[in-house]
């Protein structure tokens, strides 16, 4: 058992392996606030069903949400480069690594969310929108300023719930030699040949991680008095 497993080992790689989670926090960061702004942007677009432009996206939301995180983020790795360097002449191959993964994991957020945000705009009352434009706003007023908010409040329950699966996702950047924390763990386990203790306290990290943005989502959804309204909602359906 000594040889297989050791405390003594789990003391000694926590602290090397707990300084790369600031890589997986800056991924989850920036993937999630600029998904959510293209999520957002993407729901609208689609409800206005701008010719062309409609049918674009609906193809890169099959893809997003058709396909493997890992197979999209191995094409961006792979693809993105040659794209840039043939139709704009970009060359790519001085760029980190972490770019390529932010860039996908933003693309997959901002599909995903966007029809999180376009459900939510539906269930927004027409007579909302007529309101505010009978009493003088301009669509883009009544959309910003009377739909969005609302929506936003929506759709609250369903975002926190890709926010916490982002952050469980991000445990695949390590594939295309991104070191954050499972990547430091891979690298402790060939240094050391002893695997088992690192993997363990990165599973641990992510529970522990997971189970706090859980109680938060909820914490936020009964202050907005979601969970309240869902019960009742789910009661008469009953």
């Amino acid at each position: 058992m000594g040889e297989f497993f050791s405390w003594q080992r789990v003391w000694e790689n926590f602290p090397r392996l707990i300084v790369k989670l600031p890589i997986t926090f800056e991924i989850v960061i920036i993937a999630f606030a600029v998904g959510c702004t293209l999520g957002i942007i993407i729901s609208f677009i689609e409800l206005k069903r701008l010719p062309v432009l409609t049918q674009i996206l609906h193809v890169f939301i099959s893809f997003e949400r058709g396909t493997p995180l890992l197979v999209q983020m191995l094409v961006m790795y792979y693809g993105l480069p040659l794209v840039l360097q043939a139709l704009f002449g970009i060359d790519s191959r001085g760029w980190e690594k972490l770019t390529f993964v932010i860039i996908t994991y933003t693309l997959n957020q901002a599909a995903f969310l966007s029809q999180d945000f376009r459900g939510a705009i539906i269930s927004i009352p027409v007579g909302q929108r007529e309101a505010a434009l009978a009493c003088g706003l301009s669509p883009v007023q009544a959309s910003v300023r009377i739909i969005l908010p609302q929506a936003i409040q929506v759709a609250v329950p369903s975002v926190g719930l890709e926010l916490i699966g982002l952050f469980q996702d991000t445990s695949l950047v390590c594939m295309v030699g991104v070191i954050d924390i499972v990547g430091r763990a891979q690298s402790l386990g060939n240094l050391t040949s002893h695997t088992f203790e690192s993997y363990l306290i990165v599973a641990f990290v992510f529970v522990v991680i997971s189970l706090a943005l859980t109680g938060i989502n909820s914490l936020i959804n009964r202050r907005l008095g979601l969970t309240g309204a869902l019960r009742r909602k789910d009661g008469g359906e009953k």
